[in-house]
């Protein structure tokens, strides 16, 4: 089959086999005399490992190894049982940062009167000029309208 139809067989997009071609994950496709690409079940069911270890959120690297241990009849459960483990963490602390980085940005938006001046709090703290505590404490930001009243924003 042709590279279109490996690609739609697999989910994965022309432009991305060319690439995983050059980067040495998969090996070089087989070519018909037109040298077009020639993609045979084997490649089709490679590739769609591929997308489902990307989807899954695997670095290409660790998908590397993963073919590894795939392609290797005595491989060892608990090598990829460890990379699943290792990348189940990496997957939990960014879910952990992002949680972070959502609260800092909740937190400004709050601060924000969302009125027609140009005053924001989201900006400032986008600037600089408001720091962004993203490691679970609140930034002590204050809208600016708050402030020339004279009375800080109820803490949410």
């Amino acid at each position: 089959m042709n590279i279109g139809q490996a690609s739609n067989a697999s989910g994965i997009s022309a432009k991305m086999i060319r690439y995983y071609e050059s980067i040495d994950l998969i090996p070089p496709s087989a070519r018909r005399e037109s040298g077009y690409r020639d993609y045979g079940p084997s490649d089709v069911h490679r590739l769609a490992f591929i997308r489902r270890a990307r989807d899954l959120g695997f670095s290409v690297d660790r998908i590397r190894d993963l073919l590894r241990l795939w392609s290797d009849g005595g491989r060892s459960s608990a090598e990829v049982k460890a990379i699943a483990l290792e990348h189940v963490a990496e997957l939990k602390q960014r879910a952990r940062h992002l949680g972070e980085m959502a609260d800092a940005l909740k937190h400004l938006a709050s601060a924000c009167e969302g009125d027609s001046r140009p005053e924001c709090p989201i900006i400032k703290g986008l600037e600089g000029r408001i720091p962004l505590d993203l490691h679970g404490e609140r930034p002590s930001a204050r809208s600016a309208s708050a402030r020339r009243r004279g009375r800080a924003r109820p803490a949410t």
